[in-house]
């Protein structure tokens, strides 16, 4: 006789034998209203997309090759206000785009390459003022 002939079957009704759900006695009580949906969220309303703040700052855009063995390197600096996984998003972003590596180091943003034009477009979208500094 095989094990599972004996009766001590698992039910695979779909749950129903668990009772009650567990998330029942929850209330929204204490709870910021449903009216605010992130944005690109799929229950957002289709429309215009939120603009970002229209003046986030002066950002520098440099190019380098200091210390690298002379590759070049496009060097973003000058943040002020924004949090390291804002810079790790942007520079995702930046990434994507230029289709090169980069990182953020120092709270600066190092994408490989000279992509300054590519760059400032991505900062102007994200709200930034980029300043090409240097040579």
């Amino acid at each position: 006789m095989s094990p599972m002939s004996n009766g001590n079957k698992i039910s695979t009704d779909g749950g129903q034998s668990l009772g009650q759900n567990p998330f029942g006695a929850l209330s929204a009580a204490g709870l910021p209203p449903a009216d605010r949906v992130a944005p690109g969220s799929p229950t957002a309303k289709p429309g215009k997309p939120a603009a970002p703040a229209k003046n986030r700052g002066r950002v520098d855009i440099k190019r380098t090759t200091a210390g690298r063995g002379g590759k070049t390197v496009t060097l973003v600096t000058g943040f002020v206000g924004i949090g390291l996984p804002e810079k790790e998003s942007l520079c995702k972003k930046m990434r994507n785009a230029c289709g090169c590596g980069g990182t953020v180091k120092d709270g600066d943003i190092e994408i490989q390459g000279d992509q300054r034009d590519k760059i400032a477009a991505i900062l102007s979208e994200a709200g930034f003022r980029p300043v090409f500094a240097g040579g």
